[in-house]
């Protein structure tokens, strides 16, 4: 189980994690040396999973994001698999969900315009295996957007 400190250091962590250990150390009021042991002991135990570098892919032109409810055909033994497999092959897929019930995937589409993601829809979204069902939801604004937990 996490303890306070486990948590201070989560809570800067995530809220800056290019912070050197000494910086982090010092936000904690800890020393860099127990800062240094509690991350590494987080990071085995799968608490903190690595670090990536978040890109805004509408500043590299990207101006149509639309999620895509997918509903797959269940009788097919391996359709789910199949799918994933094959939407993962999509560069222009950013996230792929699975859920349970009436939708099985949805699908985060990027493109550069709707020409652009009406020809991502027929060549490459079309064509993905065992779709029985699926609903275009465009994007209109992200009001919220939060990776971090609330340590």
């Amino acid at each position: 189980m996490l303890d306070d400190i486990d948590r201070r250091i989560l809570r800067h962590y995530q809220a800056d994690p290019s912070l050197s250990t000494a910086d982090l150390a010092d936000l904690c009021r800890i020393t860099s040396g127990v800062c240094w042991r509690r991350i590494e002991k987080m990071q085995a135990a799968g608490i903190i999973q690595g670090q990536e570098a978040v890109i805004d892919w509408a500043a590299l032109g990207y101006a149509v994001e639309v999620s895509l409810r997918v509903t797959l055909d269940k009788t097919q033994a391996r359709a789910f698999d199949e799918f994933t497999a094959a939407a993962r092959q999509v560069a222009e897929v950013i996230e792929i969900q699975t859920f349970l019930g009436r939708v099985d995937v949805r699908l985060s589409v990027i493109a550069r315009d709707m020409a652009h993601y009406q020809q991502l829809y027929r060549d490459r979204i079309l064509t993905l295996p065992h779709i029985a069902d699926i609903e275009a939801l465009m994007h209109i604004a992200r009001v919220k957007s939060a990776e971090g937990l609330p340590i």
